[in-house]
Order: structure tokens, then C-alpha cells, then sequence
């Protein structure tokens, strides 16, 4: 089960980034469903992430991250390693 601050966390760092998107929608949001969602958003939301949670995103690890929920699972695989 995801911890809700890091859940709650995360969906304000998606709503920095897609203004666009109602905040019942960033929980189901990927990459194919956000049109906003592109190569450029996506460098804008890892930098979001990094800042807010204090940790380091690899580069080559940047096209992992097609959807919410596998953003939330690496950040708590990241805590858990911490």
C-alpha cells in the first residue's frame, strides 16, 4: 500500500506540472493518457520529483516513468532503501 504523504506528495509535483489536470485525474494519469505529457513535461516533472523528495534521478532512467503509479512505486522502493 502506497504511503499517502508520499502519494499526496507526488500528485501535488504532477499538479505543478499538468496545471491542466484535475486532481482526482493525477492517480490514473500516464504518458498515453495526458497529451500534455511529453519529453519536455516529463524532464520538467522529474526535476519536480527530485526536488520534493530529495533524491537522484538517473538520466537513463527517465523513460521508465510512463505513469503515476510507476513513479509512486520508485519512490517508495527509494525509501525503503534510504
Amino acid at each position: 500500500m502506497a504511503d499517502a504523504d508520499t502519494r499526496d506528495r507526488l500528485i501535488q509535483c504532477f499538479a505543478a506540472v499538468f496545471a491542466q489536470l484535475d486532481e482526482s485525474e493525477i492517480p490514473r494519469a500516464t504518458k498515453f493518457s495526458v497529451g500534455a505529457w511529453d519529453s519536455l513535461a516529463n524532464f520538467s516533472l522529474m526535476t519536480v520529483v527530485e526536488e520534493e523528495f530529495s533524491v537522484r534521478i538517473e538520466p537513463e532512467d527517465l523513460d521508465r516513468f510512463v505513469s503515476f503509479d510507476l513513479i509512486l512505486d520508485y519512490l517508495e522502493q527509494k525509501s525503503r532503501v534510504s
